[in-house]
């Protein structure tokens, strides 16, 4: 991802939703060198904040539904919640919560696109989003994968203005000139089960020394590191918990 400030359109924040927050500080501390900062007001509901340094990079929160799934969200950048989450339910998305407000720091709402991929959107005030991207230990990527390429082109074209760049392989997905991200055809290898989803990546100075932390520490490699053809190395590992991350290294200039 060669964005390195949030821009509408683009990814500007993510977050992982645990069933055990005290384990997710300790894993990704130990994985990442995030500190952690938990918000004392009880409504704010143990919202943690993650920080490289004093720039924010994640959070982590507790599961605040019954049900709801250990997974790392995306939120991308919005002028206006409510005139974005109206576009986005007329070109065939569906809106979960909100939009709503966040004390004075921003509004947000949870949409899910026509193929049921969740995502979020933030409409910053005083706090725009992750405060560095790219570097190690902070989002450097995100990726789609769903089973229609065709359908999610088209809606989320529509929502944020993207251009994508055609891929038989990988369109790659761009906002302002600049590419971050792509997306992934679920094809046979994908089980029935796994929902379409936004995967994110965080970048690294050795995956494969990532990916043997991780595992270490009770994570699962569960896709193993691998180069991609004149691309980044890539690993997707998970949490003791069950969420689901990439992480990348690119020695690309």
């Amino acid at each position: 991802m060669k964005l390195d400030a949030p821009v509408p359109g683009g990814p500007c924040w993510t977050e992982l939703g645990t069933s055990d927050l005290d384990a997710a500080k300790q894993f990704y501390g130990g994985l990442f060198g995030w500190r952690t900062e938990t918000d004392p007001r009880q409504e704010a509901g143990g919202y943690t904040m993650a920080y490289l340094g004093e720039d924010a990079v994640a959070a982590l929160t507790p599961l605040y539904q019954p049900g709801q799934p250990v997974t790392w969200n995306v939120s991308f950048a919005v002028s206006d919640a409510d005139v974005s989450t109206r576009l986005l339910v007329e070109a065939g998305g569906k809106v979960l919560v909100g939009p709503m407000d966040v004390f004075d720091i921003g509004r947000f709402a949870v949409a899910a696109d026509p193929g049921g991929a969740v995502f979020q959107l933030w409409q910053g005030k005083t706090f725009p989003g992750a405060g560095v991207f790219n570097s190690p230990g902070a989002l450097g990527w995100v990726e789609l994968l769903t089973r229609d390429t065709a359908r999610a082109e088209s809606f989320y074209t529509t929502v944020f203005g993207w251009t994508i760049r055609p891929s038989a392989r990988y369109p790659q997905l761009g906002v302002g000139g600049e590419d971050f991200g792509g997306m992934l055809t679920m094809d046979d290898r994908f089980p029935p089960e796994v929902p379409p989803h936004w995967l994110p990546y965080f970048a690294v100075t050795d995956v494969d020394n990532t990916a043997s932390t991780a595992a270490s520490s009770g994570g699962t490699t569960l896709m193993a590191p691998m180069t991609v053809p004149d691309g980044p190395r890539i690993a997707v590992l998970r949490d003791p918990q069950g969420g689901v991350f990439g992480v990348y290294h690119s020695t690309a200039a």
